[in-house]
């Protein structure tokens, strides 16, 4: 039969639309599948491939021995919500200001969420577990997701145990790590995925006397073996820690789970075997993976969110800039690299966006701080050319001493926000177990002012924008002489939700943030002008310096003003 030369010309159109289709399938295939792993409160050392002995976690120490290992990963803030919201948004905490005490994490910044990206870029995103940032827009995030953490309502084991699958109660981790597998055995065939898993072990249940719950099926690990004692917890040892520290929650909850022999063990036991049981769901995501024919191109992460004392310096808990609290595992798997490589330089929890979108072959947002660790990955003797990064905890509060610093390959400086004269330094070559305060030392000063000065640098880059200053100070004085304080809120931070004055006898004790003569501390108030002074009596004649910050409308704390100075009559 033969063929019209417009029938011709159809089956052309036809075999080239066929031949692009193709060649997009083929395309898309090529692009991994990405599996994130997140755990809560795992320590750097908390796994056998790191020399621990205590821990059980096969899997884990698989991944590193065949993808490759991060022995210098640090979690730039070290409490879980502002350490996850820095994962999402790829941005330190000093940008995106998200802390427990605030609202949703701003949409400014969750609109470059690294889900979001892949999601717009052509991945199909799943998220199961603890997202641990409050947001509401997480349908804007993933195509298929599930949040949900330990039930704080029960103050027993059933903080754990209030998931079923089928009629059956089960562990917390068992429930996510069945979601993740009936997530991969119904992937979509269409379009690559990308899945986090953001466990909640091993985290403490606080609420529980006994903290620490897990299945029988990791009875066995540690059974037969008595913890030796933390490392460090001489009274020596504590007794050089900061005032403020010793106040705080470190020192209480290490009375909830190490200050007796029992305590101790159990604790101890029981956060080994949370984490063996994350492990062994590890194992079984990996068979179905290759049940399912996607294990070769499969990238599996797998990090902590922040680290931990296991009673070291008789301290319990993370947040504060020691190593303990803010250096945490990473490993990345990757099928089609098959070179196992160790990685000393410093890697970062904000790296993780970046090297996930790496991975996809997706452009990062110009916004983020963090870097790709692929060419870590895939190419030897390669650097990623850092030297120097910021490391904070903002939180206001109580019983938490907020503080900020900077951490180098060799050394650590860091300060307590609201007395900045308490600082600590670190000679990490020589000491890495930061026993050892140079901070009074006369033979490092050099060393001390010029940390100091990339810490407030380091700050000042990357401060937040959508903050604003506060400007206008005044201070008037009513019938009875007595001070009282005004200023201008910026547009950019709407309405004022609290405010905290501080009043020094000198602009030095102002700069270190410490007020001799006045702290109002956080004043849940919405006035800004005609603030009356309510310190202790002020001398006629003499010169006070004074500063403030304000809380804004969805209570994420703004940096302080200039100072002002004023003479009392």
């Amino acid at each position: 039969m033969t063929r019209t030369s417009s029938q011709l010309m159809m089956l052309s159109l036809l075999f080239f639309v066929k031949i692009v289709s193709n060649a997009q399938t083929n395309s898309t295939s090529e692009r991994p599948n990405i599996i994130f792993i997140l755990t809560d409160d795992q320590r750097w050392d908390a796994i056998g491939y790191a020399g621990n002995k205590l821990a059980y976690t096969p899997e884990m120490d698989n991944l590193a021995k065949t993808g490759t290992y991060f022995h210098n990963t640090i979690s730039t803030t070290p409490i879980c919500a502002a350490s996850r919201a820095s994962i999402f948004s790829g941005l330190y905490e000093r940008t995106h200001k998200y802390t427990f005490q605030t609202g949703d994490i701003k949409q400014e910044y969750m609109q470059e969420a690294y889900p979001k990206v892949l999601k717009d870029a052509g991945y199909y995103t799943a998220f199961f577990g603890k997202f641990g940032v409050k947001y509401k827009g997480l349908a804007s995030l993933y195509d298929k997701f599930d949040n949900y953490d330990r039930e704080n309502r029960y103050k027993d084991r059933r903080g754990y145990y209030y998931k079923t699958i089928g009629k059956d109660t089960v562990h917390l981790t068992r429930y996510t790590g069945q979601q993740a597998i009936d997530f991969i055995a119904n992937a979509p065939t269409d379009k690559p995925f990308c899945m986090q898993l953001s466990f909640s072990a091993p985290h403490a249940h606080d609420a529980a006397k006994e903290q620490y719950f897990w299945d029988k099926e990791q009875d066995f690990v540690l059974a037969n073996t008595t913890v030796p004692a933390a490392k460090f917890s001489d009274n020596k040892y504590y007794d050089v820690l900061p005032q403020i520290v010793k106040d705080g929650f470190n020192r209480l909850r290490w009375t909830w789970r190490y200050d007796t022999p029992e305590k101790y063990q159990h604790s101890v036991k029981g956060y080994y075997r949370m984490i063996a049981g994350v492990d062994m769901e590890i194992t079984k995501i990996r068979k179905e993976l290759v049940k399912k024919g996607l294990d070769k191109n499969t990238v599996i992460i797998v990090m902590g969110d922040n680290g931990y004392f296991l009673g070291e310096k008789q301290l319990a808990g993370k947040w504060l800039m020691y190593d303990n609290s803010v250096r945490v595992p990473l490993m990345i798997y990757d099928p089609r690299v098959k070179e196992h490589k160790d990685v000393t330089e410093m890697a970062l929890n904000i790296d993780i966006p970046a090297t996930i979108l790496d991975l996809a072959g997706v452009k990062q947002p110009k916004s983020w701080h963090g870097k790709s660790l692929v060419s870590l990955i895939n190419a030897k003797n390669v650097t990623i050319n850092r030297d120097t990064v910021l490391i904070e905890h903002l939180w206001e509060f109580e019983n938490i001493p907020p503080s900020e610093g900077v951490r180098t390959k060799d050394w650590k400086y860091f300060r307590y926000v609201n007395d900045q004269s308490i600082e600590e330094l670190y000679n990490l070559k020589k000491d890495p177990n930061e026993l050892h305060n140079l901070a009074k030392n006369k033979k490092y000063q050099k060393v001390l002012v010029n940390l100091r000065k990339q810490c407030d640098a380091l700050i000042s880059k990357v401060k937040d924008p959508l903050t604003g200053k506060l400007s206008g100070l005044a201070v008037s004085f009513n019938q009875t002489d007595v001070p009282n304080f005004s200023w201008i809120i910026p547009k950019e931070a709407g309405k004022q939700s609290a405010y905290q004055i501080l009043v020094a006898s000198s602009q030095a004790n102002l700069d270190k943030n410490i007020a001799d003569v006045w702290n109002s501390k956080q004043v849940k108030e919405k006035d800004f002008t005609n603030i009356t002074y309510k310190g202790k009596a002020l001398e006629s004649g003499k010169t006070y310096f004074w500063k403030v910050r304000i809380w804004d409308q969805i209570n994420r704390t703004d940096d302080y003003s200039n100072w002002q100075s004023f003479v009392m009559k």
